[in-house]
């Protein structure tokens, strides 16, 4: 007697309420599923590993972590087929890119579908019908790979693989106001068990946190950093300046972002935890370190003049623990300087964005 096999999907899982709910729908009707979390280098400056286990086991998922920052940098941001949203996100492209590495994984674990809590109409950019159809038109270009050909029947000829991978894209948040997907076809997921989810509103998506009690979910929206104006701004900012590489990543979304006298940019940090983070290599830029005494790290152009540089290293002696009147050993790059802090308060006007 054979043993009928355990159908399993592969989800997007962003951590909010409606991937939640949409992997929960699933644990409902038997079906195993993998939240996979996926790392493009712009989700929150904290480490929310923890959240994401107990967000995901709450709901009867494995969580999978999957750092794709460099690929997604390399390949997406700045030539998304589709452009971006109103600030940096080139939402539509990193949807499918998701998908792509979603679908991978899928091939990897030997799961049948993949899904997403993406809801129709809740986000101008991303959650349109039309923007849907475009992650399904990258899709369907992504499946014509031979890693796929065991699971597709591009001729159709078999009636139990579908013609092309964007098929087994399934939303359960709006699933009833789609065209059925193949895994409803085949019966691998109950359709009357989906929902029919539309528009901004989140009472259907609170009626269900009420009813599950879930301890851990987060809040709607302001999950991606490349939504947010300052962030934005700062890419904007030194892609008119120079070529961004993968190690500005950090750069733009701490610290205080100063364009000097002479062009030069620069970096503070604000805070320990900061200043943790810029203490990298960087290849354009150099370090600058207060010596005995506490105050910021910062990074600086390497081909910055001497001017900027000093400047640069006087603004950082003027956030740290000082007198205005006296003199301090201070490093910048290799090299080792005695300066005078600059007033905070006169250096407010290098900053880029006034607000931090």
């Amino acid at each position: 007697m054979t043993t009928k096999k355990q159908i399993s999907a592969v989800a997007l899982f962003s951590g909010g309420l409606d991937s939640m709910i949409s992997m929960q729908l699933l644990h409902e009707q038997g079906i195993k599923v993998y939240a996979l979390n996926f790392n493009i280098g712009f989700g929150s400056n904290k480490d929310k590993s923890e959240y994401f286990y107990n967000a995901a086991k709450q709901v009867g998922a494995e969580l999978i972590q999957i750092n794709i920052a460099k690929q997604f940098f390399n390949n997406i941001l700045f030539k998304p087929q589709y452009g971006y949203g109103k600030y940096f996100n080139p939402c539509i492209d990193c949807h499918a890119n998701m998908f792509a590495h979603a679908f991978a994984k899928m091939v990897e674990l030997n799961a049948s579908f993949a899904i997403s809590g993406e809801v129709l109409g809740q986000r101008p950019k991303s959650q349109r019908k039309e923007a849907m159809d475009q992650v399904k038109k990258l899709v369907r270009k992504i499946g014509e790979d031979s890693l796929y050909d065991s699971i597709l029947s591009r001729d159709g000829s078999n009636p139990k693989k579908p013609k092309t991978l964007d098929e087994l894209i399934l939303r359960p948040m709006s699933a009833k106001l789609m065209e059925e997907t193949f895994p409803e076809k085949m019966g691998w997921v109950d359709r009357n068990k989906l929902l029919s989810v539309s528009g901004r509103g989140r009472q259907t998506q609170l009626n269900m946190l009420k009813k599950y009690k879930w301890k851990y979910h987060e809040k709607p929206g302001g999950g991606c950093l490349l939504t947010d104006n300052s962030v934005a701004t700062k890419i904007k900012d030194m892609l008119s300046h120079r070529k961004v590489v993968f190690d500005d990543i950090e750069l733009f979304k701490i610290g205080r972002y100063m364009v000097l006298e002479n062009g030069t940019r620069c970096i503070i940090s604000r805070n320990e935890e900061e200043g943790k983070k810029l203490n990298i290599k960087h290849n354009l830029m150099d370090k600058i370190t207060p010596q005995n005494i506490n105050g910021p790290i910062a990074l600086i152009e390497k081909n910055a003049n001497i001017n900027d540089r000093i400047l640069a290293a006087r603004i950082v002696l003027g956030y740290s623990k000082t007198k205005q009147d006296e003199h301090y050993d201070i490093k910048i790059g290799e090299e080792m300087f005695n300066l005078l802090p600059y007033p905070k308060e006169k250096a407010n006007k290098f900053l880029l964005l006034q607000n931090v």
